[in-house]
């Protein structure tokens, strides 16, 4: 039988990467539907209410299962993880708690005026309640990410009697990495989003729509993505000096350094053996490693032989190289596919295919970059708090196991009909006229449309 400890860290490897899909799109898609709200108000366009009411069913499906899922991970904390709660309970509790109360409240609370009263309420009122839904997503990512940063870079506390205890709140929340982490989610969600925009609305028009839209929504997801990856990019260096400095190990294990160098090579690809203590078929750089980590040509970097406890080296190594792979890419396809909308010009169709082929490209970058910082933080739970292996549950391995095929199960249902759907939904609002004669008439800052409209109707 598998190791206990094993098997519910698989059992949480599978919860956390499946819920992470899907705050990952409604954290920036909640603000780039207040963008197209905005300029439907400013201009009175009905194509951007077609575009707002599209996005916003993509919405609402993509936070039920958000919802669902982080309800199922959560349990683990007590069926496979209670050494977490019983440990560090003081200080996660709490910050759990803002999480619901500042942040989950106001995106469930208002996602139902901006889906069933556009046509109840002011259109200032629907317009405010779209702002709060995207706040209210990016409050929640605030404080999961504050938690999750305490994790790694624990301060503000005490331990008495093996328990921590809150000293200084602000200390807590605003941890050391907390604001490197915090920016890099937060542009990750908006690159995510922006694929999955441009993925869709690419393939409506591969399937020969030629309404604005598309065309409109493509357009502004490019434009969005082409600026943030630059700017990821400089967040990301800054991140990684931050874990450079508080976490070392998981640098050496990211970059497969074995010995401390000055000037250490940028390892491009490689077969970390960590019996041998050494990499095999190795591609490098000379000195490369050391110019990004330490902004100096023959920067001192220390080796993972330096540390007597590290994280695995290889799923380190190779996901974060699938994740500057997949960013690369995406900063490739956005600049190129930014170039031709900016002159007008119809895509190229082999620039179209790549947009629907990155249409979920976010997921495989943010899996991967979770999987470096979470699997780089090993053997801790909490960073010299607490190890992974002192919060695992004790009952009976059958018993994860039977609970972690019945995830796998249905979260890979759950995906399947996701992405049917969504794709589903494009191929129909291919079908549906451009602009209906009713919203020709329409006033600026609100669309009139009638309760007799079915939801064909005022799709995109």
């Amino acid at each position: 039988m598998v190791d206990v400890l094993l098997l519910s860290r698989m059992q949480f490897a599978a919860n956390i990467s499946f819920h992470i899909l899907f705050p990952s799109i409604t954290i920036a898609l909640g603000w780039f539907l207040f963008y197209f709200k905005l300029r439907f108000n400013l201009s009175g366009h009905p194509v951007w209410m077609r575009i707002y009411r599209f996005w916003v069913k993509v919405f609402a499906l993509t936070f039920a299962l958000g919802v669902v899922s982080g309800i199922t991970m959560s349990f683990q904390f007590g069926t496979n993880w209670p050494g977490f709660m019983a440990t560090v309970g003081n200080i996660a509790g709490p910050l759990l708690g803002y999480e619901v109360l500042t942040a989950f409240f106001l995106e469930a609370t208002f996602l139902g005026i901006m889906l069933f009263g556009i046509n109840r309420v002011p259109p200032w009122v629907h317009t405010l309640a779209t702002l709060i839904v995207a706040v209210g997503t990016t409050l929640s990512a605030f404080w999961i990410i504050s938690l999750n940063s305490w994790m790694h870079t624990p301060a503000g506390f005490e331990m008495i009697d093996g328990v921590a205890h809150a000293v200084d709140w602000w200390a807590i929340i605003f941890n050391p990495s907390m604001p490197y982490r915090l920016l890099h989610v937060l542009l990750a969600s908006g690159l995510t989003a922006a694929f999955l925009i441009a993925g869709i609305s690419a393939y409506r028009i591969s399937r020969g729509d030629d309404k604005k839209a598309p065309k409109l929504s493509l357009k502004s997801a490019v434009i969005v993505a082409a600026i943030l990856i630059p700017i990821q990019i400089l967040v990301g260096d800054q991140h990684g000096l931050n874990t450079l400095e508080h976490q070392p190990q998981k640098v050496a294990a990211m970059e497969a350094a074995w010995e401390t160098q000055e000037g250490l090579p940028l390892v491009l690809f490689a077969v970390p053996d960590a019996k041998q203590k050494t990499n095999h078929f190795e591609l490098a750089i000379p000195n490369g490693a050391s110019l990004i980590l330490t902004h100096e040509l023959h920067g001192k970097v220390k080796g993972i032989n330096e540390f007597e406890e590290h994280p695995p080296v290889a799923p380190v190594f190779y996901a974060f190289r699938v994740m500057l792979a997949t960013g690369g890419l995406m900063l490739l396809i956005s600049w190129f596919a930014s170039f031709s909308v900016l002159r007008n010009k119809p895509l190229p169709k082999v620039l179209v295919k790549a947009l629907i082929w990155m249409t979920f490209s976010g997921w495989l970058a943010t899996i991967a970059g979770w999987y470096v910082t979470e699997i780089g933080r090993q053997p801790y739970l909490v960073s010299g708090i607490l190890t992974t292996a002192d919060a695992v549950t004790d009952i009976p391995s059958g018993n994860v196991l039977f609970s972690f095929i019945g995830y796998l199960v249905v979260y890979a249902l759950l995906l399947v009909a996701y992405i049917k759907t969504i794709f589903r939904m494009a191929r129909n609002s291919v079908l549906i006229e451009e602009i209906k004669l009713e919203e020709r008439n329409a006033q600026k800052g609100f669309v009139p449309l009638t309760s007799q409209h079915t939801d064909s109707e005022v799709s995109v």
